[in-house]
């Protein structure tokens, strides 16, 4: 479903994500069910939210950061956003790992 998904990002209608179920044989009115209640919907909402938060604005962004000794959550220290090369990884590692 997401290489469909992204293969057509204009494609994101309801009829769109019905005949992406069809051609993958999912239980298409179960699909449809689903997406009609909002079953996830919630959750969604609330992963954007705490997204947004982060300084999060599309798509792939990578937090890096450390989890405290007895934290829940983690300490988001550096962002990457896009789809970058190794190297960008490998410095920003580096860079954090000396401080």
């Amino acid at each position: 479903m997401h290489d469909l998904l992204f293969a057509d990002i204009n494609a994101l209608e309801m009829a769109d994500f019905v005949r992406h179920s069809q051609s993958l044989s999912l239980n298409t009115p179960e699909f449809q069910q689903c997406l009609e209640k909002g079953k996830y919907e919630p959750a969604i909402r609330k992963d954007m939210m705490e997204g947004q938060r982060s300084g999060v604005r599309g798509t792939p962004t990578f937090l890096i950061g450390v989890i405290e000794p007895n934290a829940t959550k983690m300490k988001a220290l550096k962002r990457i956003r896009g789809a970058q090369p190794f190297p960008v990884f490998k410095e920003t590692l580096n860079t954090l790992l000396t401080q």
